[in-house]
């Protein structure tokens, strides 16, 4: 694959702006080179631009090279900046499965992207020959997000290859909740795969979702033009520091993620026993989809209770569903309660 041909032309021409500390990341004595102010240390200096320490620590645990990641203000700028390097406004469109996370489509039609659904079969899977028979000339990025959102499922690695191996674009891979599942992540395949890009976040399995750190896992040469089109200083360095600090405790990030699969367990077989609770959806995520009677009436009546869940009975093929995310278990007890109550009305 000639990846330059798929970047937006403009973009190839790009010369990328050089910070100060672009040019000089050595260490010394006095800083006179960036216009900072030399009083009230250390936030008055600019933070590394491109998260060294970071990505250094995250490499390890990950099992890649630091030049595979790019971190950004969530995994929203991930997903914008693939937008602007890769799409023609205009003139090129993107596909992807149909629910499924909504800034996929708010960020193409920001960039003035064509968006194309795929829709999923009724238990929420894609074929991947339909989903390429979507695609054309001018289609430069395909969505998928696994595990799935609002939907909960993880799709298996080998579809999610073959999509990649026969998609002459950039597969986008969305796994934000990949700790919660045991289907494997397609990190794991960067290398024989230079045309897919990872999505990750420290904002669900990592407790941080205040930081607003995202990650973009793919080739080199990809993260070069990621570097090349990101704002020069887009991670602070508070959210820098904090991300070190998780980075030294992933014992502690197993524990949780550990603890909310045993809740997941729970609070799914408490809700299979209410009468009001139709249809529960696998989930490989930190979330459970559910159909009920009357999803508005049943929402209003959390609501009234203090307690807020996320009415999906709008969303495609989502009719009579509630997204319900995975508390702790004094929260879900509650909740469970609070529906037994409803259950007797």
């Amino acid at each position: 694959m000639n990846l330059d041909k798929l970047v937006r032309p403009n973009i190839c021409k790009l010369t990328p702006y050089s910070s100060a500390r672009n040019e000089f990341t050595g260490s010394a004595s006095i800083f006179l080179d960036a216009n900072e102010n030399p009083y009230n240390e250390p936030f008055n200096r600019y933070p590394d631009p491109l998260q060294r320490e970071v990505k250094k620590r995250l490499a390890a645990i990950k099992g890649v090279k630091p030049e595979n990641i790019f971190l950004g203000v969530g995994s929203d700028e991930g997903i914008d900046l693939a937008y602007r390097i890769f799409c023609r406004p205009g003139i090129d469109n993107v596909v992807a499965i149909a629910p499924s996370y909504g800034m996929y489509e708010v960020c193409a039609d920001i960039n003035d992207i064509e968006y194309r659904r795929v829709s999923l079969d009724d238990n929420f899977n894609f074929d991947p020959d339909t989903l390429l028979a979507a695609t054309d000339e001018n289609t430069k990025l395909l969505w998928i997000c696994s595990p799935n959102n609002p939907t909960g499922n993880a799709y298996p690695i080998d579809m999610i290859l073959k999509t990649a191996q026969a998609f002459n674009g950039i597969l986008m891979v969305d796994e934000a909740y990949i700790d919660f599942s045991s289907k494997g992540s397609m990190i794991a395949y960067l290398d024989q795969c230079p045309n897919v890009i990872v999505l990750q976040t420290f904002s669900k399995a990592w407790g941080r979702a205040g930081l607003r750190l995202g990650v973009a896992y793919a080739s080199p040469k990809i993260i070069d033009y990621y570097n090349k089109v990101k704002y020069p200083y887009n991670i602070n360095a508070i959210t820098q520091e904090k991300a070190i600090e998780a980075l030294e405790n992933v014992a502690k990030v197993k524990a949780w993620v550990d603890e909310l699969l045993d809740n997941r367990s729970l609070l799914a077989e408490a809700l299979e026993k209410m009468s009001c609770v139709k249809h529960i959806y696998p989930s490989d995520a930190n979330f459970l989809l559910i159909r009920v009677d009357d999803p508005d009436c049943l929402y209003n009546f959390l609501c009234k209770q203090g307690i807020i869940v996320r009415n999906r009975n709008r969303v495609e093929k989502c009719a009579g569903c509630l997204r319900i995310t995975i508390g702790t278990k004094d929260e879900n007890a509650q909740l469970i309660n609070t529906i037994n109550d409803y259950d007797r009305k």
